[in-house]
C-alpha cells in the first residue's frame, strides 16, 4: 500500500497513490509514481510476499511517468502552472536501494518544454521517448466537454542516452498535421509510447484516435494511421441500475491510451475512450504499421459480467474501460495483461498468435489499475491502482502476482453461467448467503445496487463456484404492496414515496439476507430505508420479510416488524435471517433509538408473533472509528446459529470481522444474550489475509452446510461504485482443518 511510505501503520488520511510501475532490472525493486504526494517511491520486493517500502524521492510537481535505465531512474514532472501555459522537466536519478538519501539527490534535470505524460525506454538502453501531451482542460468549453483543439500542440521528445547524463542529447518531433489524424490535427495531445528493439516508437493520440510511428535513431516521423473503430454487440449501454447487455452500438472510435509492443512485428492498444463516447471496452492487436489484426469486441464487458466486476455506472461511458496493457514471456508462454480500470481487474491472455489471442485468467488489481510491469526471470508481475480514500475504506496499492504453471487459478473463486441470449448472468452486489437442498448449493440474494431484486442459485463443488439460476422476485398478488401500506398506516407516520413494486410486478426494494425453509420456499429479508425523525434521510420504507416461491420468486407472504418498533426505525436494519424449529431470526444490523445493541428478532411462524433478545456487539477497535454491526446469520440446527459480526472498515483499518456462536433455544425475550467466538476472520492465517489482499469491509454472506458440516462466507463489493469489485466466496476453515 502506497500509504506505508508515509507511516508504515497507514493511520493517515493523506491521499497517496501508486499510478506508473516499473521494476530494476534484476527485478528486486519496483518504482512507483506517487501524483498525489509528488513523490517517486520505491518497494523492496525481494520477498514478494513482504514487499517493503524502502522510501521516496520528492519532486518538485507532479510525477506522471517513471523508467529505470540501468541504474539510473528517470522521472517525467509536470510543473504546469496552467493548461494554457503547460511546462515540465525530466529528473534522471541513480538508484541505490542501500543509500536512499543519495538517490533522493538528481543528478540531472531537463526541461521538457511542456506537460509530460509517459516515458519509455528503448530495449538497448539508448533511447529514452516521452509524450509531450499538453493536455487539454476537460472543463472548457460548451458543456463542459473540454473539445479539442486546446493549444499549445503537444509532441515527443527523444533522448539520446550515451555517456553520462550531463551529456545526453535531447531533440523534439512534432506530432502535428500528421496524415490520417482528423479529430484535431493541430492538437495531438499523444499519450503514451513505447518502444521496440528495432527502436521504433509508436505513440497513442487517444483524442485524435490515432497512432503515430517515430523511427528514433532520426527523430522522424514514419507513419500515422486512424486507430479506426469497432462495433460492439450485446453491451449494455443503459444506466438504470440493471445489468442487460442487450444493446448495440456502431463505428465507435477506440480512442487507444495505453499500449504495448509483443514483438517488433506487433503491438496492442487498450481502447480507454476519452472524448464523445469513443472507447471500444476491449483492447486491439495492430501489426507496426498499424494494421489492425484482431480486436476483443464485447468479450471483456461479457468477462465482468460473469466474475461481479461489471460497473452499472459506467455503462453509458466506456464501460469497463481498459486503461493499460503490459507483456511477459514466462517460459513458453507469451502473455497480455490488460488493465481494466474500471472493473478493478487485470485480465491475462494468451497471445503466442497476435490474431488469436485467448483468455488465460483474471487478477484481482486494487480500485483504478493503471500501470502494470511484467518480471518474467522472477515470474512475477505487479499493477498499480492509484486510487486512495480512507474515507471511502480503499487505499491505493500495487498488486504483486506470482507465475504457477496450475490449471486451476485462485481467482476468481464464483462465475455465471450464460443467459439464453449468450450473455452471462450478471451480478454484483451480493448480500445475504444460505446453503439449501444440499451441501453444494448455495443461495445468495443482490442488495439494493439494482432495481428488479433477484436471488441466485450457486453450485459450488467444482472451483471456481458456478452461479448458475437467477429468479427476480416478484410482488404478482400485491402481498408485499399490501403489506407495506398496512404498516404505513399502522406507523401514523409520514413515509417519502419510493416505488417498491414495478408495473411487470418485480420488485425494488434491499434484500439482505436469505434463508431456505425447504426445496420450495425461501424466506428474504429487506432492510428498510430511512430512519424515523431524520430529514436528511427520511423514512421511506419499514423492514420486511418475504417468504418466496424459491422456483418462481413470487412472494408468498409479507412479514413486517411490531408497530412500536418500527416507530423508531434506524436505517441501519434488517441484514441476515435465518429458519430454524418453525422461527425466523432475523439479524438488525445496528441498535435503534437509545437501545444499546442492535435486537435479533424472532419471529414464531406458526403464531404469527415477534419477540425479541439483544446482541452484545463488540466495541468499536480500528484506528479510523467508525461503528460495529451484524451482517449475517446461519442456522445450525435446534435454535443455534452462526453469526456474522464485522466493523465497517477495510483494508489497514480493518479490526473486527468474526464469527460467533450464538444458542435461542431457551432464550428470555427482551434479554441481552451470551455469544462464543467460533473464527476471527483477521487473524494472521485466516481466508482473508491468506492471499495478500486487502481486507474487505463487507464481510456481508454466511452460510452453513449441515449435510458436511462446511461454512461459506462472501463479501459485498458495493457493485463495484467506489470499490475494487473483488468479491470472494470462501470456504471457512473453522475446526483447523487443512484445505
Amino acid at each position: 500500500m502506497s500509504c506505508s511510505q508515509v507511516g508504515s501503520s497507514c493511520e493517515s488520511d493523506d491521499e497517496t497513490g501508486a499510478e506508473m510501475v516499473v521494476a530494476s532490472e534484476d527485478g528486486k525493486y519496483l518504482a512507483y509514481s506517487n501524483s498525489q504526494a509528488n513523490a517517486v517511491g520505491f518497494v523492496d520486493i525481494s520477498d514478494p510476499r513482504a514487499p517493503e517500502g524502502i522510501g521516496q524521492i520528492s519532486c518538485e510537481g507532479e510525477p506522471t511517468s517513471l523508467a529505470f535505465a540501468g541504474d539510473y531512474v528517470l522521472t517525467t514532472i509536470n510543473t504546469s502552472p496552467s493548461y494554457t501555459n503547460p511546462s515540465g522537466v525530466l529528473y534522471v536519478n541513480r538508484f541505490d536501494a542501500n543509500n536512499m538519501a543519495a538517490t533522493n539527490q538528481t543528478i540531472r534535470k531537463i526541461d521538457l518544454g511542456g506537460q509530460p505524460d509517459h516515458i519509455a525506454i528503448s530495449p538497448d538502453k539508448v533511447y529514452a521517448a516521452i509524450v509531450i501531451e499538453n493536455e487539454r482542460d476537460e472543463d472548457l468549453g460548451d458543456g463542459d466537454i473540454g473539445i479539442a483543439p486546446q493549444m499549445p500542440a503537444g509532441y515527443l521528445v527523444v533522448i539520446t542516452m550515451s555517456g553520462n547524463p550531463s551529456s545526453w542529447g535531447v531533440r523534439n518531433v512534432s506530432l502535428s498535421d500528421l496524415p490520417n489524424v482528423s479529430v484535431a490535427p493541430s492538437d495531438p495531445e499523444p499519450e503514451f509510447v513505447e518502444i521496440n528493439q528495432n527502436n521504433v516508437a509508436v505513440v497513442t493520440l487517444q483524442e485524435n484516435n490515432a497512432l503515430v510511428m517515430v523511427d528514433l535513431v532520426s527523430a522522424t516521423v514514419i507513419g500515422s494511421v486512424s486507430a479506426g473503430t469497432v462495433d460492439l454487440d450485446k453491451i449494455d449501454y443503459s444506466e438504470e441500475d440493471l445489468i442487460m447487455q442487450d444493446e448495440t452500438i456502431t463505428a465507435v472510435p477506440r480512442q487507444p491510451d495505453g499500449l504495448t509492443w509483443i514483438s517488433n512485428e506487433y503491438f496492442v492498444t487498450a481502447d480507454e475512450g476519452d472524448m464523445n463516447n469513443g472507447g471500444s471496452r476491449g483492447f486491439t492487436v495492430f501489426s507496426a504499421n498499424g494494421s489492425p489484426v484482431y480486436s476483443s469486441g464485447s468479450d471483456m464487458e461479457h468477462l465482468m459480467a460473469r466474475i461481479g466486476h461489471y460497473p452499472e455506472g459506467r455503462s453509458a461511458n466506456k464501460g469497463n474501460e481498459p486503461e493499460n496493457v503490459f507483456y511477459g514471456e514466462f517460459g513458453v508462454e507469451k502473455l497480455l495483461f490488460v488493465n481494466s480500470e474500471r472493473s478493478g481487474v487485470t485480465v491475462v491472455y494468451d497471445i503466442e498468435d497476435p490474431s488469436r489471442p485467448q483468455y488465460k485468467q483474471v487478477l484481482p488489481a486494487g480500485y483504478r489499475p493503471e500501470g502494470g510491469v511484467a518480471i518474467p526471470h522472477r515470474n512475477l508481475a505487479a499493477a498499480a491502482a492509484e486510487e486512495d480514500n480512507r474515507g471511502d475504506k480503499f487505499r491505493s496499492v500495487i498488486s504483486i502476482y506470482k507465475y504457477h504453471k496450475t490449471s486451476t487459478p485462485q481467482y476468481p473463486t464464483l462465475t455465471s453461467v450464460d443467459r439464453d441470449n449468450g450473455t452471462p448472468i450478471p451480478w454484483a452486489g451480493m448480500s445475504g448467503l444460505a446453503c439449501g437442498g444440499d451441501s453444494s448449493q448455495l443461495w445468495a440474494i443482490e442488495d439494493s445496487a439494482f432495481v428488479r431484486s433477484r436471488f441466485f442459485t450457486i453450485d459450488a463443488s467444482n472451483y471456481p463456484a458456478r452461479l448458475t439460476r437467477e429468479v427476480r422476485i416478484k410482488d404478482s398478488n400485491d402481498i408485499l404492496k399490501d403489506a407495506m401500506e398496512a404498516a404505513k398506516t399502522a406507523t401514523g407516520l409520514n413515509w417519502e414515496p419510493y416505488t417498491l413494486v414495478n408495473d411487470d410486478k418485480t420488485v425494488n426494494f434491499d434484500p439482505e439476507g436469505i434463508t431456505v425453509e425447504d426445496d420450495a420456499n425461501l424466506y428474504v429479508a429487506s432492510e428498510g430505508r430511512g430512519t424515523v425523525g431524520d430529514s436528511d434521510r427520511p423514512l421511506e420504507t419499514t423492514n420486511v420479510i418475504v417468504q418466496v416461491d424459491a422456483y418462481t420468486g413470487v412472494i408468498k407472504k409479507a412479514i413486517t416488524l411490531p408497530t412500536e418498533v418500527n416507530q423508531i426505525q434506524l436505517r441501519f436494519g434488517f441484514e441476515g435471517v435465518a429458519s430454524s424449529e418453525g422461527k425466523l431470526v432475523v439479524a438488525f444490523q445496528r441498535a435503534w433509538s437509545a437501545e444499546a445493541n442492535p435486537r435479533l428478532g424472532i419471529y414464531d411462524k406458526l403464531a404469527e408473533t415477534w419477540e425479541f433478545v439483544y446482541y452484545p456487539l463488540e466495541t468499536p477497535t480500528s484506528p479510523n472509528g467508525g461503528w460495529v454491526g451484524l451482517s449475517d446469520i446461519a442456522p445450525l440446527g435446534d435454535m443455534k446459529f452462526y453469526v456474522l459480526e464485522r466493523d465497517n472498515q477495510g483494508g489497514p483499518d480493518a479490526r473486527i470481522k468474526r464469527v460467533y456462536q450464538i444458542d435461542l433455544a431457551d432464550y428470555t425475550p427482551n434479554s441481552t444474550i451470551s455469544k462464543v467466538l467460533v473464527k476471527d476472520l483477521m487473524a494472521a492465517d485466516s481466508v482473508l489475509k491468506k492471499n495478500g489482499g486487502q481486507v474487505f469491509e463487507k464481510v456481508e454472506g454466511l452460510a452453513y452446510c449441515k449435510d458436511d458440516d462446511t461454512v461459506w462466507l462472501h463479501n459485498d463489493n458495493d457493485a463495484v461504485d467506489d470499490n475494487s469489485g473483488e468479491t470472494q466466496l470462501l470456504e471457512l476453515d473453522m475446526w483447523g482443518r487443512a484445505f
